[in-house]
């Protein structure tokens, strides 16, 4: 076992225990009384609930992670990689078009042996905490719709890479980030009009109380409104969410069927505010520009190592190639990875604040947000005392109580300016 072999090996273990460790943790830190906060939102039987489902997500992703490193680890061990490579490479298709073969043969099968588990999630888990909403029809049709999406979009991108690393020389690193570049932007341009739609039906928001609501405060705030639509979430589930997508002429601000049929319209905009929020403080901008820039690191690196003797040697390849290279790499990367993944969350927390700040700054109405965001924990059955550790590792949002402290001072403090 070479050094590379021992850092992939590690990074593996040490991921899988620190998840182990977080969930440890966060099921410890369930408590039997309702936080004083929710009283007034929650009932006994509602809190009961609430904390079942955290402690069954828990022990499924347990076991869902338990799977996915034994299958990696055996596969890997056994020589699956290498095996693998000796029969796409009877085909005879070239480099470009056996690194298309070898990689969609490994996303294939990682998709298959994950199946079983998320028919089980989505079918048992969500089905009894009532939160199932999907025939097997449609889930059927969307596994159908995202390979037919992973091969239309994912296809072409992969096989410029392979092609770049292939010919191109020593900047080949250079022209895969600007292409894989375009092809994010590009994406996330006709994501709203193309893509979503192949999923979830949208139509705009009738004219009524709550369009009239949104579109004056929209204006009060600057924000020039390109479509407020409501999407049929409750064909497969019935939890609540709103976002907002795409960029330029494009971009959309979408809501939950199950969202306005659950809140008020003062709380339907002050949810809305906090999305507008996140464009008007150029979170997604900021977003954008950290996933470039990332892609340009992680493309330069791939170019040092991915033709390294010793990388294919820990997974005891006979051949060398830019495609297993690729999948090797992105073990490798394994630690950075889940840096940068931290980095990332706490970035988002802090953004999850100020795009609060902003909706009660500007909607003035910090009571309703936080009524809102109470209805939103109890419908979700979200977790009301994730401990610590979990949240560091996993929360891309701050604990609900602790947004809602945030937002109580962000009160006290309004209250302490108008009366000094």
């Amino acid at each position: 076992m070479n050094i590379y072999a021992i850092i992939i090996l590690s990074a593996l273990i040490i991921n899988y225990v620190l998840d182990l460790l977080a969930d440890f943790l966060n099921l410890r830190a369930l408590r039997n009384e309702l936080p004083d906060e929710f009283k007034d939102t929650y009932d006994a039987e509602a809190y009961r609930k609430s904390q079942e489902y955290t402690r069954v997500n828990t022990r499924f992703g347990f076991l869902t992670s338990t799977f996915d490193l034994m299958v990696t680890l055996i596969f890997w061990f056994a020589g699956g990689f290498n095996y693998l490579d000796g029969i796409v490479r009877s085909w005879r298709l070239g480099p470009v078009g056996t690194g298309l073969a070898y990689i969609g043969i490994l996303l294939f099968l990682q998709m298959l042996l994950s199946l079983p588990f998320n028919i089980y999630s989505t079918f048992v888990i969500e089905e009894r905490f009532g939160f199932n909403k999907t025939t097997p029809a449609t889930f059927v049709t969307d596994i159908l719709k995202g390979l037919a999406l992973a091969i239309a979009l994912g296809g072409p991108l992969l096989a410029g890479i392979l092609a770049f690393f292939e010919y191109a020389g020593p900047y080949a690193w250079v022209y895969c980030w600007v292409a894989s570049t375009g092809f994010a932007l590009f994406t996330q341009f006709i994501a709203p009009t193309w893509i979503m739609p192949l999923f979830n039906k949208f139509k705009p928001l009738e004219e009524g109380e709550l369009k009239e609501k949104i579109l004056s405060y929209a204006h009060s705030v600057n924000f020039p409104v390109q479509g407020i639509f409501i999407m049929d979430g409750s064909r497969r589930s019935s939890k609540s969410n709103a976002f907002f997508t795409g960029f330029g002429k494009n971009k959309r601000i979408a809501l939950f069927d199950t969202l306005i049929a659950n809140h008020t319209v003062p709380e339907l905009v002050s949810i809305l505010a906090h999305e507008i929020g996140h464009y008007k403080k150029k979170h997604i901008l900021q977003g954008m520009i950290l996933s470039i820039l990332h892609m340009g690191v992680l493309f330069f690196l791939l170019s040092i190592f991915i033709s390294h003797r010793g990388l294919f040697d820990a997974f005891y390849m006979e051949h060398r190639s830019i495609y297993a290279g690729l999948i090797f790499f992105g073990l490798l990367y394994t630690p950075i990875e889940t840096l940068l993944s931290i980095f990332m969350q706490i970035l988002s927390r802090r953004n999850e604040y100020e795009a609060d700040r902003f909706a009660v700054e500007t909607a003035d109405q910090p009571e309703i947000m936080i009524q809102a965001l109470k209805k939103l924990s109890r419908h979700n059955l979200s977790n009301l005392t994730p401990h610590p550790f979990y949240v560091f590792l996993n929360y891309s949002h701050p604990p609900v109580l602790e947004r809602i402290k945030a937002l109580r001072r962000i009160e006290t403090q309004k209250e302490l300016r108008k009366t000094g």
